[in-house]
């Protein structure tokens, strides 16, 4: 079998209407594409941070965990599943090494974390003896008692009543439980480690701890999915009574354990829901979610409408944030410059070890890319304010992007008026195919990572 080419397109940059589930990225978290992300720009990186931010940008702190209980087959994410007690309290000591160099450099020097993001990886699979003295290191050089949000991942399996009271104990306010699906077979048959009652089993714990908000994450289209097991998944979820709700559409990003066997051709490679019949199942959990008192936050996200519910993180990821990366493949942006981590764990751990930090590749913007980065991110919620966009960057985008938005309306999956521009349903369902539109040519059909 051949390794795909560093310049095959995936979905996630190419103009195409999906049909059936191929492999490739498709879900945008960042633009331009990863794979344009390069060596040669690490040197500005390092200028960035030794730069004065811009005034009112806020800050934040993603801290990649990446270790598992086992690697689930949809999974393209930096983790491990092999390390020791030993391996994982040398990752923690070269994460607070980490920041404590961040911290030191003009851009970050004297700012106040406004969020703080515990990534995976299964942030919860660190004992609470390791994850509160973490904490205490991290919070002694960035205190984030004042930040608007701490969130943190968990794997049910995984937790504990002493662990969640650690958890909440270090700040955490945003608890964010990776349930996927209810069914058994479904949970095996993908490689999650975790069981439904495991789900059941932290639930008073969840709760008696009292944070401000449990997100349960679902992933519409998991290799064996029906409609009668995606319906008891929903009435399920909304039994379980969490504040918001995330769906996720399975991709086949080229790295997973599924992409890999599709890829070599096993004969027994599993089918894949369509992505008509993944966003039929989307849209109808929607639906009974909003019946059942949610309100849409994002084209993923349902928060409950009498609750105080946010998500912080991706706001002011989405809006331009700053954001200091620390872990092995961890990703941020400082200035205008996009950087991430080596992702290797013996290249990420001797470069923290010999006093530098760990940038493996870059990314310096230009004014249109950063402009093109938050339009594209921002629509995942649904909507633009056309305002906020010219008070910003001094630019009508419907003018800016005129043929990207014609495209849109005429077949009607937006709406634009003098102050907003809205996707309709259908586009909200596929928000993430229709982001290419805007890219610039030269992005255009490259790798996405």
């Amino acid at each position: 079998m051949s390794e795909p080419s560093a310049t095959m397109a995936e979905p996630a940059t190419g103009l195409l209407d999906l049909e059936a589930t191929d492999i490739g990225s498709v879900f945008v978290s960042n633009y331009p594409p990863y794979s344009a992300w390069n060596e040669a720009a690490v040197g500005e990186a390092a200028a960035a941070l030794d730069q004065e931010p811009v005034a009112g940008t806020s800050l934040g702190l993603y801290i990649h965990i990446p270790f598992c209980r086992k690697r689930c087959k949809f999974c393209y994410f930096r983790v491990y599943i092999d390390k020791n007690h030993e391996q994982i309290g040398r990752y923690l000591d070269a994460l607070g090494a980490e920041l404590e160099r961040y911290a030191d450099r003009p851009s970050i020097r004297g700012r106040k974390l406004d969020f703080v993001y515990f990534g995976g990886g299964t942030p919860s699979y660190i004992a609470a003896k390791q994850l509160i003295p973490l904490a205490k290191r991290l919070q002694e050089v960035m205190p984030w008692d004042g930040a608007e949000e701490v969130a943190f991942e968990c794997e049910p399996g995984t937790l504990t009543q002493s662990k969640l009271e650690a958890i909440r104990s270090i700040g955490v306010a945003r608890l964010s439980l990776g349930v996927e699906n209810f069914d058994d077979r479904i949970l095996e048959e993908n490689g999650r480690a975790h069981v439904s009652k495991e789900i059941y089993r932290v639930r008073d714990w969840i709760r008696a701890q009292g944070f401000r908000q449990l997100n349960v994450d679902l992933i519409a289209g998991m290799v064996g999915e029906t409609w009668e097991s995606w319906k008891r998944t929903v009435d399920l979820t909304i039994e379980y009574d969490p504040d918001s709700i995330t769906i996720y559409q399975m991709e086949l990003p080229f790295n997973t354990v599924y992409s890999k066997a599709k890829l070599r051709g096993d004969a027994d490679a599993p089918a894949f829901a369509d992505w008509r019949t993944k966003r039929e199942w989307h849209a109808y959990a929607f639906e009974q979610f909003e019946r059942a008192g949610f309100e849409r936050w994002s084209a993923y996200t349902m928060m409950r409408r009498d609750r105080s519910c946010k998500f912080v993180y991706a706001r002011e990821v989405w809006s331009g944030a700053d954001m200091i990366p620390i872990g092995v493949s961890s990703f941020g942006h400082m200035g205008g410059v996009h950087l991430q981590n080596h992702d290797r764990w013996d290249d990420y751990l001797a470069a923290i070890e010999d006093g530098g930090l760990a940038t493996r590749r870059a990314f310096a913007t230009t004014d249109r890319e950063r402009l093109t980065r938050e339009l594209i991110l921002q629509l995942k919620r649904g909507w633009l304010e056309r305002g906020a966009f010219e008070r910003k960057f001094g630019v009508d985008v419907v003018a800016n992007y005129a043929d990207a938005f014609g495209s849109l309306t005429e077949q009607g999956l937006a709406t634009i008026g003098p102050e907003r521009i809205e996707l309709s349903e259908g586009g909200l369902l596929r928000v993430d195919q229709l982001l290419p539109r805007f890219y610039d040519e030269q992005y255009r059909g490259a790798r996405y990572t």
